[in-house]
């Protein structure tokens, strides 16, 4: 669906036809078509990060034991962890315990993988709402005061904030602000995590930094090219001239009828930037000592601890996944066309 093509019809939802709401016929085939279409992408996924980890140099089972374990302990281990079958019987034994919920144990710690992963995954979620939600208001902010007056003050300095922000990676920023923030000037943590349970204050503190590089890197983007759909409006789109004519106030023009068109524009660039995040957080989480999804599959990686790496993986995959199906359940809440299977232009 085209962002273009959405631009006139938000005035026309009182016209839609009656039953077809959210968890109407249409919407559920919208969402059942994207379900199939995400098992293949699943399966590739979790299919491709197995052969690269066979791939890896050295044995998990020697790095387990020791560089002074004898061949025979090596080999009794890997007979124990199911390291000694076929590729093809450990992917399907893998696959297997997917589906039936059976997974294997960690190879490095020996717990349930569950128990590994869930403080894990509720840290890197913290995270990432944390980050989308900042984002998204920094990014609307600027973005309406800077299309208010295209090439203005407020628009020549985001401008060139994000040109800054969009060419250089998102670690060097991390490390400036570690330096600034938390060497030089002291104000917060530069390693660590606090739990929000066992003391809020510190708890922001502690991920002020990883959010603030996080947002900046988002917004960056973002915001460009939110300011860029809302200067086009204002300056191309026929509905936006009929509501000057008839008095509608300039706030009220870029607020109530080109912001509300371009919300198509935000939530796709913030629909495809999850799988962004996701793969900055692993960064950043090594930086700044957060025990979040990212350090967890770096650390597996390391250990070869296949077991624990591959369901990470999936679980980031699926993340990416899901992002894509709620971004195509808002469009269908805020266009009635699409939620009544009408073509969007």
């Amino acid at each position: 669906m085209g962002v273009v093509g959405t631009r006139v019809v938000v005035a026309g939802v009182a016209g839609s036809r009656p039953g077809g709401g959210l968890l109407g016929s249409p919407t559920a085939r919208v969402v059942g078509k994207r379900l199939l279409q995400a098992v293949p992408v699943l399966w590739g996924t979790t299919f491709l990060s197995f052969c690269l980890l066979n791939l890896l140099p050295g044995d998990a089972a020697q790095a387990l034991l020791g560089e002074n374990a004898t061949p025979e302990d090596v080999a009794a281990l890997r007979a124990r962890l199911h390291l000694d079958l076929p590729f093809f019987e450990r992917y399907l034994r893998w696959l297997g315990g997917v589906l039936t919920g059976n997974l294997d144990p960690s190879l490095v710690s020996g717990q349930s993988i569950g128990v590994e992963l869930v403080p894990r995954l509720l840290v890197s979620a913290e995270i990432l709402v944390y980050v989308i939600v900042l984002s998204v208001l920094l990014t609307i902010t600027v973005a309406v005061l800077a299309a208010r007056r295209p090439r203005g003050v407020v628009d020549r300095i985001s401008i060139g904030v994000s040109m800054v922000g969009l060419s250089a990676p998102h670690f060097v920023f991390a490390l400036v602000l570690i330096y600034v923030f938390a060497v030089f000037l002291g104000l917060v943590p530069a390693l660590g995590y606090v739990r929000l349970a066992d003391d809020p204050v510190e708890h922001f503190r502690s991920l002020a930094l990883p959010i603030a590089t996080l947002v900046f890197v988002m917004f960056c983007g973002d915001s460009r090219q939110l300011r860029a759909d809302l200067v086009d409006q204002l300056e191309g789109e026929d509905y936006i001239r009929t509501a000057r004519a008839k008095g509608v106030p300039p706030w009220g023009v870029l607020l109530r009828h080109a912001l509300r068109n371009s919300v198509f524009t935000l939530l796709t660039v913030v629909g495809g930037q999850v799988g962004l995040l996701i793969g900055g957080s692993v960064v950043l989480e090594q930086i700044f000592a957060i025990p979040g999804m990212g350090q967890g599959l770096m650390q597996a990686i390391t250990f070869q601890d296949i077991p624990m790496v591959q369901t990470m993986v999936l679980l980031i995959a699926l993340a990416v996944v899901l992002a894509n199906l709620v971004t195509d359940l808002l469009y269908a809440v805020l266009d009635p066309r699409i939620r009544h299977g009408r073509p969007s232009s």
